[in-house]
This record gives structure tokens, sequence and C-alpha cells, in this order.
């Protein structure tokens, strides 16, 4: 099994900045791709972003590429989602999400070639 624990979520004023992370422990080394996903309150969950282990390869949902960046520190098993200009609609639930698959797959969907999950961090864009 593998074990995700989000943290770095909060309120944040239009415009502002957060910064992710997810930690990753257990058998990552069953592990081949870490992403991103959120769920805003009425909505289905929607992709964010994605990286394979060694990131050389990453994916993100087009309307966000520009405003958010994922990457990951390999040798604390940490993966980030640093997010800037944040706006009232970026308000959701984001999990951390990995896959045995390759980062291609993580973006197919809603996270149905995801095995694992984190329980969630709240993000706040509110003034």
């Amino acid at each position: 099994q593998v074990q995700l624990v989000e943290s770095g979520g909060g309120l944040v004023q239009p415009g502002g900045s957060l910064r992710l992370s997810c930690t990753a422990s257990g058998r990552t080394s069953s592990i081949n791709a870490m992403g991103w996903f959120r769920q805003a309150p009425g909505k289905e969950r929607e992709f964010v972003a994605a990286l394979n282990w060694d990131s050389t390869k990453i994916y993100y949902e087009d309307s966000l590429r520009d405003r958010f960046t994922i990457s990951r520190n390999i040798a604390k098993n940490v993966t980030y989602l640093q997010m800037t200009n944040l706006k009232p609609e970026d308000m959701a639930v984001y999990y951390c999400a990995a896959s045995r698959g390759p980062a291609s797959t993580v973006q197919v969907g809603n996270g149905e070639y995801v095995q694992f999950w984190g329980q969630g961090t709240q993000v706040t864009v509110s003034s």
C-alpha cells in the first residue's frame, strides 16, 4: 500500500499563491506517476497536473498550465503543486494521487487510473 498525506491548503486572497505538498510513504517503489486533482462543491473531480517518477514527463489541465506548477523531490518522496494568481474558481479540495501506470494515464478522465489517493486539502480563495 501507499499512503499519501497532503498539506499546505488554506485561505488565500484572489491573486495570491499557495504551495501544496504531498508526502508519499509505504510501497512507493510501485508508483510510476504522481498527480493532483481537485473537486469543487457540486462538481466532479477534475485533473490538475501529473508527472512521472523522474519528472521527465509532465501534464497539465490546459487551462491551468500558466498558473500551476507540479514538481517532485525524489529524495524526500514529496510532490508539490505551486499555485499562483489564484482565482475564486480555484477554490476546491485538492487531492494528491499516485498511480502504478504512466503519468499519461493519470490525466485521463476523473482519476480512474489512479490507485492511491490522499485525504485532500481545502483551498479557499476569497477576499
